[in-house]
């Protein structure tokens, strides 16, 4: 107990210390937010748009999939261009073609070197200095509200209909008239101003711009900062440092390793009878595999349109389904059917923690949430499709609320997150009446328990963070929360979540000792948390932010790979377990997951995820190809099978007499991986590295250009991503069909198999 009581002090110190130092940060965040001015106006007075213009544009750029169509900051869709990038270099260019123009009679690029020079000095005074007044108001020369002008008159027809565009709208994977209205598409141009405004004006007191000189852009110097280089070399640190200590540690801790007991002749989890609430998770798992069916084909589109090729093998579907709605229903039916397989794991320990048994009503409560979590799928599904179309179906006054927020992972309307929201409460409240009774017991060692719970709620209360900011809240703090969503709640209460939960499965199963499952638990939570909670700002360098976020961000994100070091050992471990006993057999599937859970988060998280982790290499990597590597490899390969492992888990207990198919479960298992492994080595990666180089020796903008996209090596390699998808959509059609076949007919094992106790 004493042991214990050191984990919890050394837990509750680093929460309370690290949401702390994240608080304060967010503080900084809001002081030091890029401010939206009053109204911008050029020298002679004239009023070009005020903030309600910049407003309303941000409102138009949700409407039509917002981070789904092209990058803000960085942040969102891939094939598309990043529009803060791409309008800045298009009116520098503007602005270095009319000087020229005026000052020798001759395009930029005709002039010598030494012209070029002096233009270029006078462009970067005139961009880098800061000129909001104190009224509020940003003043600009007359020549660059000209130069904003021809910026603008590309992006009202590149989001209309001009046929001009069109080749470039089928690299971008853009539908014809993707904003029709145009008053509407005029206020979008006002949004993709401010933000490059931020990317190259510099912030007051500052050599460097609101976005920390990101992203690069030769024209006007905007190159990495001396903090980045410096800040980046002390994550550097800190990782060497952290996991030197970890070793240390741990070869140390493991000299006091507990006893393992010895290994029940039976599985002690077929001893209790189905309670009414397990039954029920049948529909549960079915709609994991259905939502992952959707998720898979989607994406398979999505993947095509990266091809320059607007018809799907003949069939013209970007009116219907274009390529944003593609990525939105792709990421959305994702995270719908990861989250479905981690609730649906909860439900099925309640029970087994109080005992066999279900709390009143506890059947009608999971009844409840599932069909809860059907109208919140459907609804925002809905809500998205007539939102993206464009047509009179979806007023825009009602987008945000009822169609497309407009961000990435938190795309649904505001009602079917506030939905969603009291739905993940309402899970929270069935955990806690399975848990509370056991958690009351007195003299038992509930720890572990304790733990378990703990994240049960941190789960269930933490999503509501995405509520705290609006449908016009300032950019960079609407990031902040974000975030608190997208890599805190996933990447940090998740994870702790998920190693209680496995090891109170294995402990009930009498596979590993209680006394070793809660000390290990609780030292891999501190860890997650440690390195977890201030990490959140590594993805705030350049979200208008300043140097103290950057540093915070980089010092503790280093520290979240330290942890996944060990993770060969802990699959290594979780494997080992099926030798323990025979009956383990029957889980093996479930418990290859497990182990190959700890193997992408090893790589996905930790070694791809620290290849963007440094501000020197997000700096030039932010909004590529790299940052999907990552965001497969770890999403789907850690919270993918993890959510795939418990489903067939569960699976194995509430259909007691299915039998795995090895023939089904094999090809499922090794196409799944080999898939995932073709698309990123194939694909993925390689283009991110080209567009690395091309980011780092031309700029942002040319790296997420029609003109880099249009290559002949860069439409290669996203044709070569096929044969990846299609081995990975074997795997997922035998995994889907498997399940489906134990939910719906329940397989009858050989004649000679004992039939398991449980009912």
């Amino acid at each position: 107990m004493a042991s214990y009581r050191k984990f919890w002090t050394i837990l509750v110190v680093v929460l309370v210390a690290t949401f702390s130092l994240l608080g304060f940060m967010g503080r900084e965040v809001y002081q030091q937010a890029p401010p939206i001015p009053a109204q911008v106006k050029s020298a002679d007075g004239k009023t070009l748009f005020t903030d309600k213009d910049i407003y309303a544009g941000q409102s138009a750029w949700q409407s039509v999939g917002g981070m789904e169509l092209g990058t803000i900051w960085g942040h969102g869709a891939y094939q598309a261009p990043d529009w803060t990038a791409d309008w800045l270099h298009r009116e520098l260019t503007a602005w270095l073609d009319l000087a020229a123009q005026e000052a020798h009679q001759k395009p930029f690029t005709q002039l010598s070197v030494e012209q070029q020079g002096t233009l270029r000095a006078q462009l970067k005074a005139e961009y880098r200095g800061n000129h909001i007044g104190a009224d509020g108001a940003l003043t600009v020369s007359a020549r660059r509200a000209q130069a904003m002008v021809q910026a603008k008159d590309y992006y009202m027809r590149l989001f209309g209909n001009d046929p001009e565009l069109q080749p470039s709208r089928v690299t971008y994977a853009m539908k014809i008239n993707t904003l029709p209205n145009e008053e509407r598409r005029a206020q979008l141009t006002n949004f993709f101003y401010w933000t490059a405004w931020a990317a190259g004006t510099s912030r007051p007191g500052s050599e460097a711009t609101y976005t920390n000189n990101w992203p690069h852009e030769p024209l006007i110097d905007n190159a990495p900062t001396a903090e980045n280089v410096v800040w980046s070399l002390v994550s550097v640190i800190f990782l060497l440092a952290g996991v030197g200590l970890l070793v240390f540690g741990w070869s140390f801790l493991r000299k006091r390793d507990y006893a393992q007991p010895d290994a029940p002749t039976r599985d002690p989890l077929t001893t209790f009878a189905l309670t009414p609430s397990q039954r029920a998770l049948g529909k549960y798992l079915f709609i994991v595999v259905v939502l992952f069916l959707v998720q898979v084909f989607i994406g398979g589109l999505t993947a095509h349109y990266t091809v320059n090729e607007p018809n799907f093998y003949g069939i013209d579907l970007t009116g219907l389904i274009p390529y944003s709605l593609a990525r939105t229903w792709h990421l959305q039916s994702a995270l719908f059917w990861i989250a479905t397989g981690f609730l649906a794991a909860g439900l099925f320990l309640a029970p087994i923690i109080n005992g066999g048994k279900d709390p009143k009503f506890q059947k009608l409560g999971v009844d409840v949430l599932f069909w809860a979590l059907i109208v919140v799928v459907a609804g925002s599904f809905l809500g998205q499709f007539l939102a993206i179309s464009q047509k009179d179906w979806m007023p825009p006054a009602l987008n945000f609320w009822l169609g497309h927020q407009g961000y990435e992972y938190l795309d649904l309307g505001r009602l079917w997150q506030i939905a969603l929201f009291i739905g993940i409460v309402l899970w929270l409240v069935l955990m806690v009446r399975g848990v509370l009774p056991a958690l009351l017991t007195p003299g038992s060692d509930r720890h572990l328990l304790a733990l378990l719970t703990a994240s049960i709620a941190a789960v269930g209360l933490f999503y509501g963070t995405g509520l705290f900011y609006g449908e016009h809240t300032n950019l960079s703090i609407m990031e902040y929360w974000r975030w608190w969503v997208v890599h805190l709640w996933v990447e940090g209460f998740f994870e702790v979540f998920t190693t209680a939960a496995l090891a109170f499965i294995f402990c009930s199963l009498g596979l590993v000792s209680r006394p070793m499952a809660t000390a290990a638990s609780l030292g891999s939570a501190v860890l997650f948390m440690l390195g977890g909670v201030p990490g959140t700002l590594h993805h705030l360098y350049f979200a208008g932010t300043t140097t103290p976020i950057m540093a915070t961000g980089a010092s503790f994100s280093a520290l979240e790979v330290v942890p996944l070091i060990l993770l060969g050992h802990e699959a290594w471990e979780h494997w080992h377990l099926r030798t323990r006993a025979p009956w383990m057999e029957a889980l093996k599937w479930p418990l290859l997951c497990f182990v190959f859970v700890a193997f992408w988060n090893m790589l996905g998280a930790g070694v791809f995820g620290f290849l963007i982790n440094p501000p020197i290499s997000l700096y030039y990597v932010q909004g590529l190809n790299t940052s999907l590597v990552h965001a497969h490899a770890a999403l789907f390969g850690v919270y993918g099978f993890l959510a795939l492992g418990f489903t067939l888990m569960i699976l194995r207990y509430i259909r007691p007499q299915m039998q795995f198919s090895d023939a089904l479960m094999k090809t499922a298992f090794w196409c799944l991986n080999l898939g995932l492994v073709l698309m990123i080595t194939s694909t993925m990666l390689p283009i991110g590295l080209m567009q690395f180089h091309a980011a780092a020796s031309v700029g942002l903008w040319y790296a997420r250009s029609a003109e880099f996209l249009q290559q002949n090596s860069v439409v290669t390699l996203h044709w070569l991503r096929t044969v990846g998808d299609v081995i990975f959509i074997i795997g997922a059609l035998a995994l889907i069909w498997q399940v489906i076949r134990g939910v719906l007919f329940e397989d009858a094992p050989p004649v000679a198999a004992a039939k398991p106790a449980m009912v």
